[in-house]
């Protein structure tokens, strides 16, 4: 599945769609800015919380950090665990604004 930008995700965002958005950054960079909406699951602790997300593998899932580079990771990580619509917020949080 394509990436997202921040563009398309703040246009979707401003017409009321319900996003399963997932923040892959630390709990600390969370407290400084969020994506409203946005459920704060560590990159680390991805692993232990896939039975919680199990109900979204057949849904669109796009996850963000600070930059791009570990959400690539997560994106990687669900598609190989059987998640078919993973999408990376391209540049993270950098180029959302937060």
């Amino acid at each position: 599945m394509a990436d997202i930008t921040a563009t398309e995700l703040r246009q979707r965002l401003k017409a009321g769609e319900k996003l399963h958005i997932i923040d892959v950054r630390e709990p600390w960079e969370v407290e400084e800015s969020r994506i409203a909406g946005s459920q704060s699951i560590p990159l680390g602790n991805l692993p232990a919380a896939l039975d919680d997300l199990e109900d979204l593998k057949n849904q669109e899932v796009i996850v963000h950090c600070r930059s791009g580079a570990r959400s690539a990771s997560a994106k990687a990580f669900l598609t190989q665990q059987g998640f078919a619509n993973v999408r990376n917020l391209e540049g993270g949080m950098l180029a959302y604004g937060g």
